[in-house]
């Protein structure tokens, strides 16, 4: 029997919100992290070992091998998602978080076209509103870095990794629906961190700083909450269209202005609220329906 809650936020759903979640309180630990002095490296290094570790686990209490099937793509996966998750840490580490999650966020428009080049899904008239209002949202919160003459802009060159890492989480959100037909997610996951791990390590090099215990335990906790990210969303492409899911994770940038009032005391400026509410708006209208949004929206 199909309930109101499964009709309107179906599992696939659910799952993505609490990815958005876990990933929301793993980049604020990134970030707690890089105001002690750790670099970008070591933080993706200790992140990739605790989810190693842990997916191995998963991977073997469920009989599985850890190789999969299609180890290529399996491969592509792992190398696109740490080309990504390296955009997004610097981001984080370099910007209001507010902000670089926001800006992290322009991904499901580069999801769902690469969805209907790919994975040959249909995007919606519901997905078109969603991507332009996400665009007009960020060009709302963006505008003032474009402005010469504006002081308080955000660092361009952040900007743009920013973006950089928002189309690779793309290409590897693709990758993951592709490979969900014949892969087990705990697998997929476990290609993430096999990757990211040595690259990061080789990238180190001599900028290594030895953490003390509360920075340890910080990143032990940058490794969990991805890891809760992870399974959130490669369970949510495995029951979602990919556009839909990836669209709801929208939400992720309510956590993180939230999270970045309370931890670091960062006040979004008005072009970031105004751009935020945009983007959530859109996504939801992708969600939901463009129809059941007026409806609701009538019946008030």
């Amino acid at each position: 029997m199909i309930t109101t809650l499964d009709q309107h936020f179906p599992i696939g759903v659910r799952f993505m919100v609490l990815s958005a979640l876990g990933f929301a309180l793993m980049t604020a630990c990134v970030k707690l992290v890089s105001t002690h002095g750790i670099p970008v490296f070591e933080i993706v290094a200790a992140r990739a070992f605790v989810s190693l570790v842990i997916s191995y686990l998963d991977v073997k209490r469920k009989r599985l091998s850890v190789w999969g099937n299609n180890r290529k793509l399996l491969c592509l996966r792992g190398a696109v998602g740490t080309s990504a998750l390296m955009c997004v840490y610097y981001a984080v580490t370099t910007l209001p978080l507010a902000e670089a999650t926001i800006l992290q966020y322009v991904h499901p428009v580069f999801t769902a076209l690469l969805a209907v080049l790919f994975l040959k899904e249909r995007i919606q008239f519901s997905t078109f509103i969603c991507i332009a209002m996400c665009m007009l949202g960020l060009f709302v919160m963006v505008e003032p870095t474009l402005n010469v003459n504006n002081t308080t802009d955000l660092p361009m060159f952040s900007v743009m990794i920013a973006i950089m890492g928002a189309m690779a989480s793309a290409v590897a959100y693709v990758i993951v629906k592709k490979l969900s037909t014949t892969e087990d997610s705990s697998v997929i996951i476990f290609y993430f961190p096999l990757i990211a791990l040595p690259t990061s390590l080789l990238l180190i090099g001599d900028d290594f700083v030895i953490p003390n215990l509360y920075l340890t335990g910080l990143l032990i906790l940058v490794g969990i909450f991805t890891q809760i990210g992870q399974l959130g969303l490669t369970k949510a492409m495995q029951t979602q269209d990919a556009s839909k899911a990836s669209a709801y994770s929208y939400v992720q940038i309510i956590f993180s202005v939230i999270l970045g009032i309370v931890v670091f005391q960062e006040y979004p400026a008005m072009e970031t609220y105004l751009g935020g509410g945009l983007i959530v708006t859109g996504a939801l209208i992708n969600v939901f329906g463009f129809n059941f949004i007026t409806k609701r929206f009538r019946s008030a």
